[in-house]
């Protein structure tokens, strides 16, 4: 197979990594992958993956977090060709989702061996997302983020924490008035976090902010009750023992159409993981498998074990 390969040299895996491009070239080839690496362009990420597309290759894979492959997505979503992930980003919440694994050489294997299904793209005002948009408190912590990309120190990391603390204090709440689908009764909310999903959680044990399905068409809306760090700490622990819908924490809803509207003129909105300044009404949308990804391919079922269910193909 022929591919494109762009790489991010500010995911949080190839920080500090001077000689990342010939490390991936060589377990790319070693993998039986024949790989063009683009080249570093002056007007930044989004005119390199317009370059990988324009080589003609079988397909593009892009190596870095959930905001670059985010990115990639948004310039091939309807166009045919296939997206091959390398998860070198820091959470990696799509990679984890489609079953990639995690290490280079493995990833690569996954590219040569595996096959393409089609997954859901959502997006918001414009801009694509594939794991979710978050609006409210957390979204200053992507604002932070941003300033801070590039530097892995514990004195960066300090400044993280700190300003997660002044975010869960400072930050106000919202009055919000949300739409979900035209047929459905507007509803006001007074809330300091939300968050769009593309498809929604599942709820079991270890099954933290998984998602089984990315093909059914789907936004999750999730509204957080009460918010603060005892909120997070009781949501971090339900989400990993399978108990966090039980517990009430959050309200949720499922809809082909999100419309949240605010007193403000803008939203500060982090789209899996980059922050965003947009315009109010923020308009949220679902493209119903927009998009080609290259998957390992499904394991064997145990005998008398139904299979998981499948993504469209």
């Amino acid at each position: 197979m022929r591919i494109a390969v762009v790489l991010n040299r500010s995911s949080g895996s190839l920080i500090g990594r001077h000689q990342a491009e010939e490390e991936v070239a060589a377990i790319l080839a070693a993998a039986g992958l024949d790989a063009v690496l683009v080249p570093d362009h002056p007007e930044g990420l989004g005119a390199r993956l317009d370059d990988a597309i324009a080589r003609g290759a079988d397909a593009v894979v892009v190596g870095g977090g959930d905001g670059t492959i985010a990115a990639a997505g948004a310039r091939l979503k309807g166009t045919g060709i296939a997206l091959g992930i390398l998860p070198l980003g820091t959470m990696n919440m799509l990679a984890k989702d489609l079953g990639i694994p995690l290490g280079l050489e493995d990833a690569a294997a996954a590219l040569a061996q595996g096959e393409i299904r089609a997954i859901d793209v959502a997006e918001v005002n414009g801009h694509v997302f594939l794991c979710n948009s978050v609006i409210g408190s957390p979204s200053w912590l992507g604002r932070h983020r941003e300033r801070q990309r590039g530097r892995a120190s514990l004195r960066t990391r300090l400044a993280f924490a700190i300003a997660g603390l002044r975010a869960e204090w400072r930050h106000r709440p919202m009055r919000l008035r949300v739409e979900l689908d035209a047929r459905r009764r507007p509803v006001r909310l007074w809330t300091r976090a939300v968050a769009v999903a593309n498809n929604r959680y599942a709820e079991g044990f270890g099954l933290f902010m998984a998602r089984p399905r990315l093909d059914r068409g789907e936004l999750a809306l999730y509204v957080a009750r009460r918010y603060g760090i005892w909120w997070w700490m009781r949501l971090m622990a339900g989400m990993f023992l399978g108990t966090w819908r039980g517990s009430k924490l959050v309200h949720e809803r499922e809809a082909q159409q999100v419309t949240i509207r605010s007193p403000r003129t803008a939203l500060r909105v982090m789209n899996d993981g980059e922050a965003l300044v947009l315009a109010s009404p923020l308009a949220y949308r679902i493209h119903p498998g927009a998009l080609r990804v290259i998957v390992p391919p499904p394991r064997a079922a145990e005998p008398d074990t139904p299979p998981p269910p499948a993504l469209l193909p």
